[in-house]
């Protein structure tokens, strides 16, 4: 595992990790009793890098994320991400930080069904009090080659073309972290890859951290670095070469033609 701090290099300061995870716990209550989910994780990912994290059903990949992403309270431990310490934060709190700081992707797109793909886009910003939200979301979809849906409903979009209205979202207001929780679970192979292609091309136009939770391994083998998790812990930190892979590391250019 990768030591949690790093010292100061002749190359220069010490960087504030991306995110910083010390001894994370999280516990949450059932029918059963207490179910411990995460136990005593530590974790630092460094600012720029894609990070990957595979691991079995129920090793508690997506609750990592949800942690890290500000969705979800540590039981105990400390949680810090973008330079800001999420632990103790309440709700309020909470959803301050991820306005300003961090985009999601999850898997089944959440988008507001009442809302055309424009207002989708067009909230986080408005939460956050510009005034320039709708030139600026019209900006993200046609990044995502969607400029000719503006108007649509998610109803009336297909679900590649939903997922890259929530691509679009939640990297419209330029965070430093994207979480990505299964973006293409719920799509085809070549839809998917599509999206894969198009997520990896606007988290290099953002620079941004990008944490990436996933169960293929030819997904994983695009980031710079693989966690493996097993039992609530991180088991295995790897580069990208210790896995198998049939993609191509380099992300297809978005020209927004076809219709996913």
């Amino acid at each position: 595992m990768r030591a949690l701090t790093k010292s100061a290099t002749q190359e220069g300061p010490t960087r504030t990790p991306s995110i910083l995870l010390e001894n994370v716990h999280l516990t949450l209550a059932s029918a059963a009793g207490p179910v411990n989910i995460l136990n005593g994780l530590s974790l630092t990912v460094e600012p720029g890098e894609a990070v990957a994290l595979l691991g079995p059903s129920g090793s508690g990949k997506s609750s990592l994320l949800m942690v890290a992403a500000g969705l979800e309270n540590a039981s105990a431990g400390r949680v810090s991400v973008a330079g800001r310490v999420l632990s103790g934060m309440d709700e309020d709190a909470l959803a301050r930080f991820r306005r300003e700081h961090v985009g999601i992707v999850f898997q089944s797109f959440h988008l507001v069904p009442t809302m055309t793909a424009l207002e989708n886009v067009a909230v986080p910003l408005e939460l956050l009090g510009r005034s320039d939200a709708f030139a600026r979301a019209e900006e993200a979809l046609a990044h995502v080659g969607l400029d000719h849906r503006l108007e649509h409903y998610p109803g009336q979009l297909s679900g590649g073309e939903q997922q890259r209205v929530a691509l679009a979202r939640a990297i419209v207001h330029e965070p430093e972290v994207l979480f990505a929780d299964e973006p293409t679970g719920n799509l085809d192979g070549a839809t998917g890859a599509a999206i894969v292609d198009l997520l990896f091309s606007l988290r290099a136009r953002a620079r941004a951290t990008l944490f990436l939770v996933t169960h293929e391994e030819a997904l994983a083998a695009r980031c710079d670095r693989i966690l493996r998790m097993k039992d609530g812990l991180i088991v295995a930190d790897s580069g990208a070469a210790a896995a198998p892979s049939t993609a191509s590391r380099s992300p297809s250019p978005v020209n927004g033609e076809g219709s996913l």
